[in-house]
């Protein structure tokens, strides 16, 4: 049934009430269970400086010089001076990024409620709470999250009300060497809208990483990241410092390798779905195809970027780290072609299987992680760590727990349960339909086939030789098939 636009402006897709609770009912469970019973981790990586930066900056007053952005974590400056009164600084700080990101989804929601169907916009947002990236960095304080969000919530912005671009630049500054990204973003939305005066935009975000270099470090061109480059091992380009990877080899992968591939960690980032995108347009008060593109224009900027960095890999970290964005586009893709199946049997096998790899990568993210996988690379050998990690499924991050089974908490496994439940909830629609669609093919098969049979001889022969008239009916049949047909005089 096509979506309509009610008498008060909002998309009608016959959503339920109850089915409507629900839903919200999960994703708030989820949140909670990733904010509550999930492990995290302040001091790891990326994150421990940041969060020494914030410390030192809410203690004495001192700007670090350090080469990563304090714009994300000087929003999480609210939540330090929080836990002087209640917990502490840390506990706060840890969620900040499950905080930063429940936020985002309510003001996607906010935004696209009343453009796009109900239903359609709350799978997309369960999506992106099980079945994304996002569960397993929300565990962390590394700065990804922060540039997603608001990038993704600014171009949400730019096509629903035509002004986002203060979270998207925000977002940028954050992490300086997003810009590549922003400069494709943009040039999609100038090429969209017919605007060129918007290729300000990039100029906005290079003037407050500018800033921000001039505070920090006294100079507008310092960054920090003059003596970055990873250790050296048994790849042929590693120990080469900054942008020094090839780009072939970097592009194939950060594609497809089996630890940091976005085909195995936001594999309906690879669906078609332009036709279905073209098709609800048309029915909703947004451009969906505009939004997507610009979407999918950003992720094209940082798959081109690092895959040329020397760290493409993100290092000692779960998945393609610098491409968590990805996981917004993917989960639209997956929610559209889930509201809008295929006729085809072969694409709605394919929305299913991409569905049920999304929801793993979630669950894994969120529950297992990748410190046993990465334990196992680094004991073998850390001059062979990227091979086995990055390469090597049976120490891929999502599929060593089937390898080594792990021992969880009480809380892990409830958030386990939690979650195999949502994917249940998410997974078993559009089984139920692609096993009637099977069903219905089958039967339809069959019925030709026996048509066809008919069609072909009629009666089949008898073992003793050709088949002979048994009636004078059946006699009158074989007369009458036999009969030359001549014509009607009456037509010519």
């Amino acid at each position: 049934m096509p979506n309509a636009i009610n008498d008060s402006g909002h998309v009608d897709d016959g959503d339920s009430k109850v089915i409507a609770l629900a839903e919200f009912a999960l994703i708030i469970g989820g949140l909670a269970g990733i904010i509550v019973l999930l492990p995290h981790s302040l001091l790891w990586g990326d994150g421990g400086y940041r969060y020494v930066q914030l410390w030192q900056l809410m203690m004495s007053g001192e700007v670090s010089q350090d080469k990563y952005s304090l714009i994300g974590p000087l929003f999480s400056a609210p939540l330090w001076l929080l836990g002087k009164l209640y917990r502490t600084p840390e506990w706060w700080c840890e969620r900040y990024n499950a905080l930063l990101f429940a936020i985002g989804l309510l003001v996607f929601y906010r935004l696209l409620r009343d453009h796009l169907p109900r239903r359609l916009l709350r799978c997309f947002l369960l999506l992106l709470t099980f079945a994304s990236m996002f569960a397993n960095h929300l565990l962390f304080y590394y700065g990804e999250v922060f540039s997603a969000m608001l990038v993704g919530v600014g171009t949400v912005l730019l096509v629903v009300r035509r002004r986002g671009w203060t979270p998207i630049v925000l977002g940028v500054a954050n992490a300086p060497a997003t810009l590549v990204a922003m400069a494709l973003l943009t040039a999609r939305r100038v090429w969209d809208t017919r605007r060129l005066r918007l290729a300000w935009a990039p100029l906005a975000a290079v003037a407050v990483i500018l800033l921000e270099n001039w505070i920090r470090r006294g100079s507008p061109l310092n960054i920090g990241y003059g003596d970055n480059q990873g250790p050296r091992t048994v790849m042929p380009y590693s120990g080469l410092p900054g942008f020094s990877y090839p780009i072939f080899f970097g592009l194939l992968s950060l594609i497809l390798s089996f630890g940091k591939g976005l085909l195995f960690f936001a594999p309906s980032l690879f669906l078609p779905v332009r036709r279905h995108l073209r098709a609800l347009s048309e029915r909703t008060t947004v451009d969906l195809v505009g939004l997507y593109g610009l979407w999918i224009a950003f992720v094209a900027g940082l798959v081109l970027l690092y895959s040329h960095y020397w760290s493409w890999s993100g290092q000692i970290f779960w998945g393609p780290r610098y491409l968590l964005f990805a996981s917004i586009p993917a989960s639209l893709a997956l929610a559209v072609r889930l509201h809008r199946p295929d006729t085809s049997i072969r694409a709605n096998a394919l929305t299913l299987l991409a569905l049920g790899l999304s929801l793993w990568v979630g669950l894994n993210g969120a529950v297992f992680g990748d410190g046993p996988a990465s334990k196992a690379c680094w004991t073998n050998s850390p001059y062979f760590y990227d091979p086995l990690c990055f390469y090597t499924p049976e120490f891929s991050a999502l599929w060593y727990p089937f390898v080594h089974p792990q021992r969880l908490s009480a809380e892990q496994y409830v958030y386990l349960l939690y979650g195999l439940a949502v994917a249940l909830y998410l997974m078993t629609p559009p089984a139920l339909a692609l096993v009637r669609q099977l069903v219905a093919r089958a039967l339809l098969l069959a019925r030709s086939s026996r048509h066809g049979d008919v069609a072909q001889g009629g009666a089949a022969p008898t073992p003793d030789g050709p088949h002979q008239p048994s009636s004078p009916a059946e006699t009158a049949v074989a007369a009458g098939r036999a009969r030359p047909r001549v014509p009607n005089s009456e037509h010519g």
